[in-house]
Order: C-alpha cells, then structure tokens, then sequence
C-alpha cells in the first residue's frame, strides 16, 4: 500500500467511526429530513471556513464594483462608449471573484469530500432488499498477475449465488448474480488461490451504509469509496464492487441528494451570514 494510500485509508477510518456515530440517526428518520437537516447544518461551518480563509476586503472591493458597473449600465444604456465600459469591467470583476474565491473553495473542499464520501454511504445507493432481482457482484484482478488464480465466492449467510462465476477475459472480470435472503450487514468471502478477501453486503430496508467497492490503489476510488480496506496492489485483487439498486428521489435519491445538498446548504449560508457579520453576504 502506498503512502497516499495508507493516508487515505487511515483518514478514512477516523470519518468511518466519528461520521458513523454522528449520522447514525439517518436510519431512523425519512431520508428528506435527514438530509435537509444534515445539509443546513453543515452549510454553517462551511461558510465560515469561507470566511476566514478569503480575502474578504478584495472580495468586498470586488463586489462594490460589480454593484457600481451595473448600475452605470442601468443609469447610461443610451451611452454605448459607457455601457461597453461597464460591461467589460463586469467581466474584469468576474475573473477577479473567480481568482479571490479560488483558495478557500480548495481549502473548503478538503473536509467537504470527505463528507461527502460519507453521507454518499448512505445515500447514492440503497442497500438489496429481500425479494430484489440478482444484483451482479463484480471482482476486478489485477492486470499485473499474468496468470488467472482459483476464484470461488461464498455469499452466505446473506445471499445465495444465483450464476457465476462468469470470467471476462478482456477486462479481467469474474462476475457472480446474488440473491438476497437474509437482512443485514454481511460478509460476501472470497478465496482467490490461497487468499481470503473479503466484501461487506448491506441487505434492508430503509436507510443503511452501502458500500459499493472495495477499491485498490486509485486515490479517487478510495476517497468516494471510504467504507472499506483498500486492496493491496500486490495482491491478487484490484477491486471488488456490486451494483446495488439506485434509489429514487428527487431529495434523496441517487446523485439527487447531492443537488439538494448543494441547495440546501447555500440557503443555509445566506441565511446565517448576518450573524456572521460578513459583509460578503450583502
């Protein structure tokens, strides 16, 4: 495992205890609420890690002149020598609050994907449920090893394999269809020659944390997929993932519940912002 890696992973761990306590409570209430109420709360700290890491008097200075050059476009239209002027300094302005808001958005965006990782655990997919169609569980090889290892899966408690394995021999693939047949959080088990790897299973209704790969050596894999152990590059096994059912809605839902998050917590941030005292606000 490399060093970014091993970082991520032991980043990941600390938010998979500390996220899994405080978010715990999204099993109980409906998936809307619990995202709106997540969403306002976060826009707060969000915000102020905003505000104390921009240059709020260029931000200022740069909004006063974008308030200055649309109203001279509004009081000149009938001069075009003065409304080009004012136009081009609108877009000069642009640049510039781009330029200014540059910093803190990377610096926000730190502890914002790991958050997001986590709350995505819980909402980008919904866990199988009893009398779901086979879902199909994916386990990717490394393209190192030149050779094909033994690959048998064993899905019980919690599944029962309805077909497989299936080798892809382009793309290194062996897929397996599963079908649910006991709620819970379990184990699918993997023995790949003389290993034994191991893929966690969500089976329930309602809202559960659904890890849908265990990644290996991609940095992007392991930070939007935070549940699980990165795999080793030297080992047998690049990843290992199960396509679990999208779950829909327009809040909650599948890619949508990052939407409304985004909303969400702008609203959340405009509305606290006199608090704040942040002229950025105005």
């Amino acid at each position: 495992m490399s060093g970014l890696i091993y970082f991520l992973f032991i980043v990941n761990s600390a938010a998979n205890t500390v996220c899994g306590l405080v978010f715990a409570p999204i099993a109980m209430f409906p998936g809307w609420l619990s995202i709106t109420i997540i969403s306002a709360v976060l826009g707060i700290p969000l915000f102020i890690i905003f505000k104390y890491t921009s240059n709020q008097r260029a931000l200022t200075r740069t909004i006063d002149d974008i308030k200055a050059s649309l109203l001279a476009v509004r009081l000149y239209r009938d001069n075009i020598a003065v409304t080009m002027k004012s136009e081009a300094r609108l877009m000069l302005c642009s640049v510039k609050l781009f330029v200014f808001s540059l910093i803190p958005v990377l610096i926000m965006s730190i502890p914002l994907s790991l958050i997001l990782a986590q709350m995505g655990l819980w909402y980008q997919a919904r866990p199988l449920q009893l009398g779901d169609a086979p879902a199909v569980v994916k386990l990717q090889l490394n393209t190192a090893s030149p050779k094909w290892p033994d690959v048998t899966l064993d899905a019980r408690p919690g599944a029962r394999i309805v077909a497989g394995p299936i080798r892809i021999v382009s793309r290194k693939e062996i897929c397996w269809t599963i079908q649910p047949v006991q709620e819970g959080n379990h184990l699918l088990t993997f023995h790949v020659g003389d290993q034994q790897i191991v893929k966690q299973l969500a089976i329930g209704t309602g809202f559960m944390r659904v890890s849908a790969k265990r990644p290996g050596t991609d940095a992007a894999d392991v930070i939007m997929h935070p549940l699980e152990q990165p795999l080793s590059a030297a080992g047998p096994v690049a990843s290992i993932s199960i396509a679990y059912p999208a779950r829909h809605s327009f809040i909650c839902g599948t890619d949508w519940w990052l939407v409304w998050f985004c909303i969400i917590s702008m609203i959340s941030a405009l509305l606290t912002s006199p608090f704040i005292k942040n002229r950025f606000s105005a």
